[in-house]
């Protein structure tokens, strides 16, 4: 590395009036230390092995970034303290070793366990959040099925009542954190057709008729992917998650958070790539001079970096907006959800063109794995990823579309 600062990637002093308290700056230290220190130098390893290791939760878990989000009083980090700037800054903090599936691996209760301690019973809080929030358990969130993923109300997977239990039948498929979750938060159909039939349950990992399978990837490497199986499982009622037939509405709600974390992360591997993309076009030489010394490059840099930052302004004011609207009543604001879903088809577009534009700056050394192009390598093979899941391009376009009542 040249020492030098480099113009608008991860490191440089964004000036904004958002998240820039001392608090916003002493988490942001935090994390990038740890970063810096448990996971930059092996992920590479962790990326060719399929896995990070299972102690590395408990590792961050006694780090307070890991239990932002959950509350205090379940083992959590969340007194009141912490606003939506504190949960970007973590996000894009995660992606500084240049692997996406890095954060879907380590903090996947982000999405499996609000659900629980936002309408779960105080016996499934007490049972689930302590031992997820100190990184002994995991927990994965389960919508997706062979046949769907952002049809979430033709839902197909069935738990039938019968006494005291319910019996699920059906299966998920892309499940991140499949194969290592201990609980699994299941979308399942209790009543009719529709979104008012669906219902989230509680699975754990040892209840019999439950399987795993891994599923092989193009990208995401170090963050386990599975097909689940449910062949007759049975589970107490008291693991229905909130009232039953309301699941739909709880999942549309925690989409909210999904969508911007995903949108924060993709802001930020575009500054990785471009980062790194600018400290090797001042180190390359070429016809005797720095490629950075091309105007060709010089332009084709700021052409990245101007949509990074229009993606960054966006990305601000959504976590804005949810913070004055707190994040558990967007659902209500149908302009929020709009703004939202453009703001996921925006930020993995500028995350495609800037991995793009960084390959092509790196030349051949992009398309081999591990080197110097390393990260943008991992990256560029982890866009598609990004731009599907949590609500794919088009998806988002017409959900978009719907809720500003076009």
């Amino acid at each position: 590395m040249s020492g030098k600062v480099i113009p608008f990637g991860m490191d440089y002093s964004r000036v904004s009036p958002f998240g820039n308290t001392e608090s916003h700056k002493a988490l942001r230290k935090e994390v990038r230390d740890w970063m810096e220190r448990e996971v930059c130098p092996h992920i590479d390893t962790w990326e060719e092995d399929g896995v990070i290791p299972r102690e590395l939760h408990i590792k961050a878990a006694k780090e307070r970034f890991y239990r932002v989000g959950i509350p205090k009083e379940l083992g959590g980090e969340d007194d009141g303290s912490f606003d939506m700037f504190h949960r970007m800054i973590i996000c894009e903090e995660l992606v500084r070793c240049g692997s996406l599936g890095f954060g879907a691996a380590l903090l996947t209760w982000g999405i499996g366990l609000p659900p629980i301690f936002r309408w779960g019973s105080d016996y499934l809080k007490q049972k689930v959040v302590p031992a997820v929030a100190n990184g002994s358990k995991l927990i994965c969130l389960c919508i997706t099925e062979p046949w769907g993923g952002s049809d979430v109300a033709a839902v197909r997977t069935t738990a039938k009542e019968e006494g005291d239990y319910y019996i699920v039948s059906g299966n998920k498929t892309f499940i991140t954190t499949g194969c290592r979750a201990d609980y699994f938060t299941v979308a399942v159909r209790t009543g009719g057709s529709g979104i008012g039939g669906v219902s989230l349950l509680l699975l754990e990992k040892d209840m019999p008729g439950l399987t795993t399978t891994p599923m092989k990837k193009m990208g995401w490497l170090c963050s386990d992917t599975a097909i689940i199986t449910f062949d007759n499982v049975k589970v107490p009622k008291a693991n229905l998650i909130g009232k039953k037939n309301r699941g739909f509405y709880y999942i549309m709600q925690n989409f909210n958070y999904e969508r911007i974390s995903m949108s924060a992360n993709c802001v930020a591997a575009s500054r990785v790539c471009i980062g790194d993309a600018i400290e090797y076009s001042r180190q390359r030489k070429t016809f005797g001079k720095p490629l950075v010394a091309n105007q060709g490059i010089r332009w084709k840099i700021m052409e990245v970096i101007k949509e990074i930052e229009a993606a960054q302004s966006l990305l601000d004011s959504c976590a804005w907006s949810l913070h004055q609207s707190n994040v558990n009543k967007a659902h209500s604001d149908p302009l929020l959800i709009s703004k939202l879903s453009l703001l996921k088809l925006k930020s993995t577009r500028v995350l495609e063109y800037a991995a793009r534009e960084a390959c092509q700056i790196f030349g051949g050394k992009s398309f081999i794995r591990g080197g110097r192009a390393g990260k943008v390598e991992r990256i560029y093979r982890e866009v598609r990823v990004m731009a599907i899941g949590g609500g794919s391009e088009e998806i988002m376009l017409e959900l978009a579309s719907r809720q500003a009542k076009l």
